[in-house]
C-alpha cells in the first residue's frame, strides 16, 4: 500500500474524529445555563458516556443524579453522580433493558419544577429500550429489519411501535417535568423523530406507514407485534425543548478541511449517501477512474449511512463492504487510496471502524486466493480486509455522526 497516502489518510481520520467529538458541542449548549428545581441526567446512545461526562462537568452541583446507557466497551470510567450501564447494539439485550429501567426509575415522581437533561446519540434505538412485546420478539423483529436492507427511518418506524420509550413516549413518562434534550444526529437530514427513534420528540410516522414497511420487507411478525403497529404514537408534546448538535455534514466538512491542509483539493459529493454499501464503493471507484490522470491532488468525500443487504453469514459492516467493493474498481491504480469510516469506531458487529484500500489491495487478495465478489456475497469483508492489512481500527470514539468515505488521488508522477 502507498505509505505516503496511507499516512495522509490516518492524519485525516484522526483529525476528523477529534473535530466531531461531542464534548465541546454539549458545553456550548449548556454554557451559562441554569435550570430551576432538580436536574436529572439521562443519556442514551453510543456517545452517551462522552456526552454525560461533558454535561456533568458543566452542571457541577446543579446535577442531582444521572444514568447513562451506552454500548459495550464505550464507557470510559466513573462519572460523578452518574450511574453508567452498557447494553447491546444493534440488537437490544438485557443490559439495554436494565439501563433503561434505571432511567425510568429515576424520572418517576419528578415535578413540573424539575428538568430531565436528555442526551441522545445514535445507537439509542437499541440501547434505550423498554419492550412492549416480549424481549425475544423485539430482538427477532430487529434482526429481520437489520437484514432486509431497510433504511434507518424505516427501521425506526417499526421499532417505535414496539417500544415503551420511543416515538415520544419517554417524554410523556417524564411529565410533568421539563425535558431539555441535546441530540447528536446520526440520521441524514437530522429528523428529530428518527434519531434513536425519537424518545422525546413527536412522531411524524403513521400506523399506515408502519404496516406498509412490514409488507414491503415481508417481515414475519407475531400477532402481538402486528397489533402494536396499529397503535398510534404521540403526535404532540408540550414539555420538551430540543437542541441538535453534531451531524454528518460537520463530519464531512472536518474531513474536507484536513484534506485541504495536506494539499488535496476537496469536493464533498454528498452528505446524504444512503444506497447499498457495495454500490457506493463501486460508484466512488468510478470517480477515481474518471479523475485518475489528475494534474493535482484531489479528494472526493461522501458522507451518510449506507445499508448492507445480508446474503451470507460472514463478518463485516457497511464501511468494510464499501471499501472492499471499491478495491475492485481501483485495482492497479497506484495513485489512488480510499477509506470508509464509521465515526463511532465500530462498523457492524466488529472491532473495526471501516476499511482502507488502494490500487494494490485487489491484487494482494488475488494472490491469497480471495475472490472479492464471493466475499461480498458472503458479507465477509472483515476477514478479507484483515488479510490485506486493510482494516481501520480506532476503538470506540465517543461520538456517532454517521460515516464518511474519502477517495484520495495524487498525481501519477508523485
Amino acid at each position: 500500500m502507498n505509505q505516503t497516502m496511507r499516512q495522509d489518510a490516518y492524519y485525516i481520520i484522526g483529525g476528523t474524529l477529534k473535530a466531531v467529538l461531542p464534548d465541546e458541542a454539549v458545553r456550548r449548549v449548556l454554557e451559562n445555563r441554569t435550570f430551576p428545581g432538580r436536574v436529572v441526567l439521562a443519556a442514551a446512545g453510543k456517545a452517551a458516556w462522552q456526552m454525560a461526562r461533558a454535561a456533568q462537568e458543566c452542571l457541577g452541583d446543579q446535577l442531582n443524579r444521572g444514568v447513562a446507557v451506552t454500548k459495550y466497551g464505550h464507557g470510559k470510567g466513573f462519572i460523578p453522580r452518574v450511574a453508567c450501564y452498557e447494553g447491546g447494539h444493534p440488537v437490544p439485550d438485557e443490559g439495554s433493558f436494565r439501563g433503561t429501567e434505571a432511567v425510568l426509575a429515576m424520572v418517576e415522581g419528578l415535578t413540573e419544577e424539575d428538568t430531565v437533561l436528555f442526551l441522545l446519540s445514535g445507537g439509542g434505538s437499541a440501547l434505550f429500550e423498554k419492550p412492549r412485546t416480549s424481549p425475544e420478539v423485539l430482538q427477532d423483529v430487529t434482526n429481520q429489519l437489520l437484514a432486509c436492507g431497510a433504511d434507518v427511518v424505516e427501521i425506526n418506524t417499526i421499532r417505535k411501535r414496539l417500544s415503551g420509550v420511543k416515538g415520544g413516549r419517554f417524554a410523556q413518562l417524564c411529565a410533568p417535568a421539563r425535558v431539555f434534550s441535546i441530540v447528536l444526529s446520526d440520521v441524514l437530514g437530522d429528523p428529530l423523530d428518527a434519531i434513536a427513534s425519537g424518545p422525546a420528540y413527536p412522531d411524524r410516522s403513521t400506523c399506515a406507514q408502519a404496516r406498509a414497511i412490514a409488507e414491503k420487507y415481508r417481515l414475519t411478525l407475531p400477532e402481538e407485534a402486528r397489533l402494536l403497529l396499529d397503535e398510534e404514537t404521540p403526535k404532540a408534546l408540550d414539555n420538551v425543548e430540543t437542541h441538535v448538535t453534531g451531524s454528518v455534514g460537520e463530519l464531512c466538512r472536518a474531513a474536507a478541511s484536513l484534506c485541504g491542509e495536506l494539499g488535496y483539493e476537496p469536493l464533498i459529493l454528498t452528505d446524504r449517501l444512503c444506497c447499498q454499501a457495495r454500490e457506493a464503493g463501486s460508484f466512488l471507484a468510478s470517480i477515481a477512474r474518471t479523475h485518475g490522470d489528475t494534474r493535482y491532488p484531489l479528494a472526493f468525500l461522501a458522507g451518510g449511512e449506507t445499508v448492507v443487504r445480508l446474503t451470507g453469514t460472514g463478518k463485516g459492516g457497511r464501511n468494510q463492504e464499501l471499501a472492499l467493493s471499491a478495491a475492485s474498481g481501483i485495482d492497479g491504480m497506484s495513485n489512488v487510496l480510499l477509506f470508509s469510516l464509521g465515526s463511532d469506531g465500530t462498523d457492524g458487529p466488529t472491532d473495526a471502524a471501516g476499511g482502507i484500500v488502494d490500487g494494490s489491495t485487489a491484487g494482494l487478495l488475488r494472490k491469497k486466493g480471495v475472490s472479492i465478489h464471493k466475499v461480498l456475497e458472503e458479507n465477509d469483508a472483515y476477514h478479507a480486509l484483515q488479510q490485506a492489512n486493510s482494516l481501520l481500527v480506532t476503538g470506540p470514539t465517543g461520538t456517532n455522526v454517521n460515516d464518511v468515505a474519502v477517495v484520495l488521488i495524487r498525481r501519477k508522477d508523485e
